[in-house]
């Protein structure tokens, strides 16, 4: 089947021009060594673009496209450090010290809670004063915690189960609310914990 014949002047298939309309008016484009369109001014010969005294500086326009790079701080440059925190990686080594020890808690059953603080300590404990506060809250808590899910686990394989189960839970929620109270900047003081290390 063939396409009907299609009246003069409209476009073949995917709107080519057909070749008996008419050519756009010359003002509208420019060929290589005839003059330029209007609007256009080339710079003048030797020199070069920008201008000198380009971008503008006072209260100028930006160029067309932006132009200028993003004030620093803004998006793609990390943006400003996290409240409480002097950057970014004291926030996440926070974190890593609060859920570490849940983590290490479920992980284990109970005892290995304190692994997560105790990384994070040793990691970046003395290179930044709040990690180190971070840290110590959460290995505090965890070392406590974890020797008496130790004890508990060793002794009730059939006895005590159900404290197992008790000190278990207790590792994991508290790590979990510091961890949650960390990411705002603020470091929680855990209950029921004792100051094994300074």
């Amino acid at each position: 089947m063939t396409e009907p014949p299609r009246p003069p002047g409209e476009g073949g298939f995917g709107g080519t021009p057909d070749p008996t309309s008419p050519p756009p008016p010359p003002a509208s484009y420019s060929m290589p060594g005839e003059a330029s369109s209007p609007g256009y001014n080339p710079p003048p010969s030797g020199e070069s673009y920008p201008p000198p005294g380009y971008p503008p500086q006072d209260g100028g326009y930006p160029p067309a496209g932006g132009g200028y790079p993003p004030p620093a701080g803004g998006p793609g440059y990390g943006g400003p450090p996290p409240p409480g925190y002097a950057n970014n990686d004291e926030k996440t080594w926070a974190l890593i010290a609060h859920f570490g020890g849940a983590l290490g808690a479920f992980i284990s059953f109970g005892p290995l809670g304190f692994v997560g603080p105790l990384i994070a300590y040793l990691a970046k404990g003395q290179q930044s004063p709040t990690v180190r506060a971070h840290a110590l809250a959460a290995l505090n808590f965890q070392i406590l915690w974890s020797a008496i899910a130790f004890v508990l686990l060793f002794v009730s394989w059939c006895l005590l189960f159900i404290p197992s189960l008790v000190v278990f839970a207790i590792q994991i929620v508290f790590g979990i609310i510091a961890g949650m109270k960390a990411n705002d900047g603020i470091v929680y003081k855990y209950p029921m914990s004792a100051n094994f290390i300074k």
